[in-house]
């Protein structure tokens, strides 16, 4: 085998001959698993790793309901609120049906090295093994996570693929019609979230081959998200008085309180990541801890520097750091020490600080900011995983920071690379998605319906009277942008 530049794992001939069965008479099942650690045929499941798995599943599940519902709707104008919380808790419902039917094969399938049918060794999508989710029992494992019932791998990945899709909804808030956007929401998971996820997370993504790190979601949850929320604010537009009214966020401590549910739903996020990569119990002890780091870091930083723009630091600055911090850390989690961990939220708050302030100067309505935390701070953590990957942590992970560019610097073209794909992909499948549904149902409300608001008008129902609704939207401050 020729040594391959840009693809390092193609040059271990040891990993390849393992995963084509050349040493299944060495005593060790033949799959390999994502880091190429294999298991003992004799292995059982391990009910420690198993609970642990299932609380993390559970805790990014309480990350989208209720924390990242509170969190969006405690930004939003009060005519709204009841409308941005219907979105999360559709989403979460329609996916995790999607999931049963498609997601969880075209994402996770091959659930072995050897793989079944026509899509088998696709670099793109996986195969039709686990459609409807076929052939999973409660004995069966999947070699992604060999210690583990498949059944809690499959939700443990479910909950990563519902709160992405409803971190989405925070650029286009208070103007998207709730019909299209459940359709725009279901083929965006099929066509853009899958195939990121198998790309990046499974042993035959071509991500995965190339080398490019992403721990937690970095590429096909941050980016992914974000650059689609950047798409979907330009195809819908702006909402009415962008740049002349001030969009005040109608319970900040609605924020405050989602934030908190996310934080600590963030270390399930992190933490869980580590066994369903078939990694151990010290890597998971690694991202908790730089979780907590990063964030406490973005959060600080975020609020530094809006002290010095504004002269005053602001609850909602803060919770907004943080969540740069979390989202920042999430690719780098377990690859980085402490050291990188903080420098990544040192670096993270400011510069996606930054990124949520661009919208008032090139004219786009990101309204929550979604592309100002989650694409920047995931573009942000990749890269800084290829500066920072320890390999104490993990071997094959040589940043420039220990390594320098000669060493290190195949590392961080490789996490360029997978940036790059994400942001492409994403960016270009959701535009063409937005645009046909927009040329025949149409995805925006009437202005009657968003001066309105969306929870009266789409839903027919409300926490105000239609008199405070009306006085809250006539009374906006009226500042520059």
């Amino acid at each position: 085998m020729q040594p391959n530049k840009y693809f390092p794992r193609m040059n271990n001939e040891e990993y390849w001959s393992r995963r084509l069965g050349q040493l299944s008479g060495d005593g060790y099942d033949i799959m390999d698993d994502t880091y190429g650690v294999l298991h003992n045929q004799g292995d059982g499941v391990n009910d420690g790793r198993a609970g642990f798995l299932l609380l993390c599943g559970a805790l990014v599940l309480f990350m989208s309901l209720p924390g990242l519902a509170l969190y969006y709707s405690g930004m939003v104008r009060v005519q709204n609120v009841l409308a941005t919380v219907m979105q999360t808790f559709s989403i979460v419902s329609l996916i995790t049906i999607l999931w049963l039917c498609f997601g969880y094969s075209l994402s996770f399938a091959p659930v072995n090295a050897h793989g079944q049918g026509d899509l088998a060794n696709n670099p793109f999508f996986g195969g039709g093994e686990r459609l409807w989710l076929q052939g999973m029992t409660i004995h069966t494992r999947h070699t992604l996570a060999s210690t583990v019932p498949e059944t809690i791998f499959c939700f443990y990945q479910l909950t990563f693929a519902v709160i992405t899709a409803a971190l989405i909804c925070g650029s286009f808030a208070d103007r998207m019609k709730f019909g299209p956007m459940l359709i725009f929401m279901g083929l965006w998971h099929l066509i853009v979230y899958c195939p990121i996820a198998h790309s990046v997370w499974h042993q035959q993504g071509f991500l995965f081959q190339a080398g490019a790190l992403d721990f937690a979601g970095g590429n096909a949850v941050h980016i992914a998200s974000g650059i689609t929320g950047l798409v979907s604010s330009v195809v819908v537009g702006n909402r009415r008085g962008f740049g002349k009214q001030r969009f005040e966020p109608h319970n900040i401590l609605l924020t405050f309180m989602g934030t908190c549910m996310l934080w600590v739903g963030w270390m399930g996020f992190n933490a869980g990541s580590a066994i369903s990569g078939n990694f151990d119990m010290t890597l998971a002890g690694n991202a908790c801890l730089a979780t907590q780091i990063s964030a406490s870091t973005g959060a600080m930083m975020w609020m530094l520097v809006e002290w010095a723009v504004r002269k005053q630091p602001s609850v909602l600055g803060m919770v907004n750091g943080a969540v740069a911090g979390l989202v920042c850390i999430t690719p780098a989690c377990g690859f980085v020490d402490m050291t990188g961990a903080f420098i990544i939220g040192f670096i993270g708050g400011p510069l996606c600080y930054i990124g949520a302030q661009i919208k008032h100067y090139v004219g786009i309505d990101d309204a929550l900011d979604a592309f100002g935390v989650h694409a920047v701070g995931g573009i942000i953590g990749g890269i800084a995983t290829g500066f920072f990957a320890n390999p104490i942590n993990y071997a094959p992970g040589k940043g420039v920071y220990y390594f320098g560019l000669d060493d290190g610097g195949n590392q961080l073209a490789m996490q360029l690379y997978a940036i790059i794909c994400s942001i492409l992909w994403a960016g270009g499948i959701s535009f063409i998605l937005l645009k046909g549904i927009d040329m025949t149902i149409g995805l925006r409300v009437s202005a009657e319906e968003e001066d309105a608001g969306l929870d009266a008008s789409l839903h027919g129902e409300t926490i105000v009277t239609e008199k405070e609704a009306a006085y809250s939207a006539a009374n906006q401050d009226v500042t520059a942008p």
